[in-house]
């Protein structure tokens, strides 16, 4: 590796364990080999297509097609959501494209190249090195606010990222035997940077399953041999906790994409006998901070990256995050590594002169014993017809009632911010991530009022 350059994977020798596919063990030589062999098959497509859509659900082939991307010089375009239609917008906004996946996901899409069949059976070494500065993938902001927008990712500030997570978490005294297992889709940031890059830059392995109810992520784990890392959700995170499926050892847990509450990664730390570690971050910067949730509320930014308060806002810049970029969230900052999350600057909630924040309503609403799941929702503007917009809550909990809700509620908030109404939902609109888009929400809200009329 040079000054310009870093390899597809840090692994020392080919014969390292990279990779566990069905419960097998993948060498870092055979994963070579897969992308070399992928490589020279985008290679020989009849018309050059700058953009390939890694459609891939399976974490094994999504990372072969990304580095197969690379090594052929063109630019991973990494969909928020793999359903048909959100790929076909994507294919339209991307008409220089390649759609790859482990599934004919999209028949209508075209070209497309399927990567079931991997992995192989050779082995291929040394690995490729990409140039730093190549465009290494597109990711897309969530759509949790509104349309999702793309961020271009450079192949060195992915490496660069990936390797300040190993420090910033600690995971430097992890066994080199660790293998992380991850409920999260590849695609995402989270995902992408934890289950995909922190692997590949070595020297710990990844499994290929994408597990999401609690007995899978239970198999998935078992599945794999050495030191587990499950990288996930508080909406999984959650679930696990709550249910009665017995665990193997888990060395440690990484968690992201929404606050996570002190008390529940006390209780996963005391149950599982694990460390609960968080990354906080963004698709426009990557991550850019972490802690230990148990150890109270400072958030400590990763190797090279600090934080800036500025008029319109906190940036964050430096190490990896080669472009400063501002945060979506308010802060109260110690210095320029250290700081405390105050919630979203999107989320402030004003209901008869008095304030607080969505983030302070969810946890309460969430600390409510037997409430599984739930959310506080605020109309827009419109939706009130120029009426002060009134709070809506959605909660999952099959054995509470509305009233027994409420009334917990009512001794955790102000009563202006109890919701009306308070609907009880066998599930809410997730995505992969466990985030809530708005537009899902503001569905939910309008299939809500058509019960009601």
């Amino acid at each position: 590796m040079s000054a310009t350059t870093a390899p597809i994977v840090h692994h020392a020798r080919s014969d390292d364990i990279l990779a566990f596919v069905g419960g097998r063990a993948i060498t870092a030589g055979t994963f070579v080999a897969d992308v070399q062999r992928l490589a020279a098959r985008l290679a020989a497509q009849e018309q050059a297509r700058r953009y390939i859509v890694n459609a891939c659900a399976d974490r094994y082939q999504f990372a072969v097609v990304l580095c197969a991307v690379l090594v052929d010089g063109r630019v991973n375009l990494l969909p928020n959501s793999r359903a048909p239609t959100a790929l076909a917008e994507l294919a339209t906004r991307y008409p220089d494209h390649i759609v790859a996946g482990d599934a004919d996901l999209s028949p209508g899409l075209s070209p497309s190249i399927v990567v079931d069949g991997l992995p192989g059976t050779e082995s291929a070494w040394p690995p490729p090195a990409i140039t730093r500065t190549a465009e290494a993938a597109i990711a897309f902001t969530s759509g949790s606010t509104g349309v999702p927008v793309p961020q271009v990712k450079l192949w060195g500030s992915l490496v660069d990222g990936a390797h300040g997570e190993k420090t910033g978490l600690g995971l430097e005294s992890v066994p080199a035997d660790a293998v992380i297992v991850g409920t999260v889709s590849p695609q995402h940031m989270f995902g992408l940077e934890s289950t995909v890059l922190l692997p590949l830059c070595g020297p710990f392995a990844f499994s290929d399953a994408h597990p999401l109810h609690p007995e899978q992520v239970a198999a998935d784990l078992a599945a794999v041999r050495g030191h587990r890392v499950l990288v996930t959700t508080p909406v999984h995170l959650r679930a696990l906790a709550a249910s009665a499926v017995t665990m193997p050892p888990i060395e440690r847990i990484v968690c992201a994409t929404a606050p996570l509450s002190e008390d529940l990664a006390a209780r996963c730390e005391t149950q599982w006998q694990t460390r609960v570690l968080e990354i906080y971050g963004c698709t426009e910067t990557g991550q850019v901070a972490a802690r230990r949730t148990v150890e109270g509320p400072w958030w400590h930014a990763l190797p090279g990256v600090a934080i800036e308060e500025r008029d319109d806002g906190f940036w964050a810049g430096g190490g990896h995050v080669t472009v400063p970029a501002p945060l979506a969230d308010r802060l109260k900052l110690r210095d320029a590594r250290t700081f405390v999350l105050e919630g979203r600057t999107t989320d402030l909630v004003n209901v008869a002169g008095k304030r607080t924040s969505l983030a302070a309503l969810n946890h309460a609403l969430l600390a409510v014993e037997g409430v599984i799941d739930g959310t506080f929702f605020v109309p827009d503007a419109d939706d009130a017809n120029g009426r002060e917009a009134r709070l809506i809550a959605f909660v999952v909990a099959p054995l509470r009632t509305r009233a027994e809700i409420l009334a917990e509620l009512r001794t955790r908030m102000d009563p202006v911010f109890l919701p009306r109404p308070l609907v009880l939902v066998d599930a809410l609109p997730r995505n992969a991530t466990g985030k809530l888009p708005r537009d899902e929400l503001r569905a939910l809200v309008e299939k809500h009022m058509e019960r009601r009329a």
